[in-house]
């Protein structure tokens, strides 16, 4: 069994590449998760995870991460890459992700409703949101990636 995470930070980051792969591998070394595996997870922030504003992981750890992120070929389109987590009166949280043709406002805005709304059908009470976004206008072939990395 693995252990619980006790922490967590948010991150984000956008690149050109020459593929979408490689796109995608300098968005998450730009945001600090580039060096490691990641293993996506749903979006469930443990009970008692403490915001970290920056987290250092060892080289090829397995890294539990909650994220959006989008590619594209498409010269001139706009992306963007959100996440948001929020966390409620019980210590208990709900991590949201987003990524799509729009601005990097726009995404953060719907990923923060989305916390909103997993927090009202849970009929837990909302304490607070934290939320990161990033956009990108397309050269080439460009990635748009965020997340919520949790740490031991």
């Amino acid at each position: 069994m693995l252990p619980v995470p006790s922490r967590y930070t948010l991150v984000a980051a956008a690149a050109e590449g020459k593929k979408e792969l490689t796109a995608f591998d300098q968005a998450l070394l730009k945001a600090g998760v580039g060096n490691v595996n990641l293993l996506q997870v749903s979006s469930i922030l443990p009970p008692g995870a403490k915001f970290t504003p920056k987290l250092a992981f060892p080289l090829g750890s397995l890294v539990p991460i909650a994220y959006g992120c989008l590619k594209s070929e498409e010269p001139d389109a706009l992306i963007a890459a959100a996440v948001a987590v929020g966390v409620g009166i019980e210590d208990f949280g709900v991590i949201m992700e987003y990524a799509g043709y729009c601005g990097q406002k726009d995404a953060e805005n719907r990923v923060k409703e989305m916390v909103e709304e997993a927090f009202a059908y849970r009929g837990m009470q909302l304490q607070e949101i934290k939320a990161i976004g990033v956009e990108h206008r397309v050269i080439n072939c460009g990635c748009v990636f965020a997340g919520v990395p949790l740490w031991y």
